[in-house]
């Protein structure tokens, strides 16, 4: 896929969640047709139509073999131009089974929002599969697909997977179908028009989420819409480029902005870190352990947070030990930080900061959530309702 960006030519790629995804159709259709496909079209969320060579088809009756290449357009990493294979065999238990086999890492350690001992397959790409591979043989059948990558765990040593846990080959965790080649100013243009977008419908009051590129992800919709009872209408992806969003907030006249997210991500700007890129800033632990030793932890405690391999882990440790209050403080020191960043502004919006897990569960906010909610859902002056 070609697109332009500041008269640059430049390409987008596909995940590898999109790879297994279409391999795994491919290999269901030539079952049921007992005929090889050597091309498939895939059509992305955004509405792009892919049409990708088919590599290595093969039937053997009731199983088929199909291969997808990698291709990370212009942001080329470690799984670039490389095969991802979904082995399929029909049954009739009428249940769909989906598991990694060779070059796809297993989770070892807690804190990924998977099982430990499990494949590394993030839970969108698994439902993405399924439905692929239902949608072609119908109600009644089921299916064993496997997803294998025999240069896994090669290219897997050039990632930060054996530090997350995942050993064994690479990970399955894109949870977009296309990979987005954008410089940072037009990715900052690209959400400020959204905010735009929303402010000139009405909206005085926005959600603001890291998101999934230029969208929310489908998980963070669901939070706000089910956690929090409000519209997703009402919210916006910010991305890493938290300060930019917020001066954009400004300008754009906000009355109350409200960050919701992840506690893993948003812990950084407890600490000032207005762009949350781990290639910019990777400080999550180190923040947590110096508020929990605020709150008096002892060394005990907090040397256990240092040695976490995740936030996540991390984060679920300090809930299992009693500490969950530190989340209450880092939330009151993010809206510190963005009070003291937009200090010299006119026209300040209000603040707020609610931190949730990876699996969506609350963990704290700057005051009470009620209050929160309560002054976000109140009538706008024009006449906009959460």
């Amino acid at each position: 896929m070609m697109e332009w960006h500041k008269r640059k030519n430049v390409r987008k790629g596909y995940t590898t969640g999109s790879c297994a995804t279409a391999a795994a159709r491919i290999a269901a259709l030539m079952i049921l047709r007992q005929q090889i496909i050597e091309q498939i079209s895939l059509t992305t969320s955004a509405g792009i139509t892919l049409f990708l060579p088919v590599e290595h088809p093969l039937i053997e009756g009731q199983q088929a073999t199909a291969a997808i290449c990698t291709n990370g357009g212009n942001d080329i990493d470690a799984t670039h131009n490389m095969l991802i294979y979904a082995r399929v065999s029909l049954n009739n238990s009428g249940v769909i089974t989906i598991d990694g086999g060779e070059g796809i890492g297993r989770i070892t350690r807690a804190g990924l929002g998977l099982h430990v001992g499990t494949a590394a397959m993030h839970k969108t790409s698994r439902q993405a599969i399924e439905s692929a591979v239902r949608d072609v043989i119908g109600s009644a059948r089921g299916a064993d697909v496997v997803i294998f990558a025999p240069e896994g765990e090669k290219r897997a040593c050039k990632t930060y997977n054996a530090r997350l846990g995942i050993e064994g080959g690479i990970s399955i965790i894109g949870t977009r179908d296309s990979v987005n080649p954008m410089s940072a100013e037009s990715w900052k243009r690209a959400l400020a028009i959204e905010l735009e977008t929303k402010r000139t419908l009405g909206l005085e009051q926005i959600i603001l989420a890291p998101g999934n590129s230029l969208t929310l992800s489908s998980d963070e919709e669901r939070l706000v819409e089910e956690n929090l009872s409000i519209s997703a209408d009402h919210a916006a992806a910010m991305s890493n480029f938290v300060g930019y969003m917020l001066q954009e907030c400004v300008r754009l006249g906000f009355r109350h902005v409200v960050l919701v997210g992840d506690a893993g991500k948003l812990v950084k700007i407890a600490a000032g870190i207005f762009h949350t890129h781990s290639h910019v800033a990777d400080c999550q632990r180190e923040v947590l352990i110096a508020n929990l030793a605020l709150l008096g932890a002892p060394f005990e405690m907090l040397y256990a947070v240092e040695q976490c391999t995740t936030t996540e882990t991390a984060i679920d440790l300090i809930i299992e030990r009693g500490w969950q209050s530190v989340f209450e403080l880092i939330a009151k020191k993010i809206c510190q930080r963005i009070n003291e960043m937009l200090r010299f502004s006119h026209n300040r919006p209000v603040c707020d900061a609610v931190l949730f897990s990876l699996d969506n569960h609350f963990l704290g906010a700057n005051r009470p959530i009620n209050d929160i909610l309560a002054d976000f859902t109140r009538l706008s002056p024009s006449g906009v309702t959460a």
